[in-house]
């Protein structure tokens, strides 16, 4: 029993990991959504604020109705008095007070509803307020979130080019390798052809102080001067 009871705790333990990894990664979406519910909750609000405020402009007016009404009818039982008629403006001081009874009870009613339209329009104010607050909050955080991104890619793909970079002075270095044992061998047998060939001969002759072709035009010298003696 101890087992299956640690086996579900597991599977629980695992199913809010999971869900938390959830909300993780939906985070900006999900901060989206509540700030579009609670601007839809705003809306809700100003409407109702306005049903508010539209009766309370129906009350006023039901109220200065009877003000009026009031007037007029203190004017009646004047009226009344004056003539004489005790009953009768009594009977319209009776309507006056059940006009000023009713006065009285919408204006409760109409400062109830100044109270409470205040405090609509004050709580939403600050609901607003907040809300841009958290507009702000969440474009703080995608600008965040992207340079993040940029930060990680950047970093991956000089981390690439560095590995790249490496490879590629490695193949250069044994380019440079290759083309300096070429070299080295196109001065060697420069030198070897330098050593026994004709030139080396004729560098050792000049060495000696012996110049063929000088040899030559002195033969070709001689040779021409018998013949003018013939």
């Amino acid at each position: 029993m101890s087992i299956i009871r640690k086996i579900v705790t597991a599977i629980r333990g695992g199913a809010r990991e999971l869900g938390e990894a959830v909300v993780d990664s939906n985070s900006m979406r999900i901060l989206e959504q509540e700030i579009a519910d609670q601007e839809n909750a705003i809306e809700k609000a100003k409407d109702s604020l306005t049903d508010v405020m539209a009766d309370r402009a129906k009350t006023a007016r039901t109220i200065n109705s009877l003000v009026q009404k009031i007037a007029e009818h203190e004017n009646f039982a004047k009226q009344a008095l004056e003539k004489d008629d005790e009953h009768l403006a009594l009977e319209i001081a009776q309507k006056i007070a059940e006009f000023e009874e009713e006065k009285a009870e919408l204006e409760n009613i109409l400062s109830n509803y100044d109270s409470g339209i205040e405090s609509l329009k004050t709580q939403i104010k600050d609901a607003e307020k907040s809300i841009q607050e958290y507009k702000r909050e969440l474009s703080l955080a995608k600008t965040t979130e992207n340079v993040q991104k940029a930060r990680a890619s950047v970093n991956n793909n000089l981390s690439s080019n560095l590995s790249q970079a490496s490879a590629a002075r490695d193949t250069l270095k044994r380019i440079k390798e290759r083309q300096q044992h070429t070299e080295d061998k196109i001065k060697a047998t420069e030198q070897l052809n330098a050593e026994t060939g004709d030139k080396a001969l004729e560098k050792k002759l000049s060495d000696a102080g012996i110049d063929s072709k000088s040899n030559r035009a002195n033969d070709v010298l001689a040779r021409i001067k018998a013949k003018s003696k013939e």
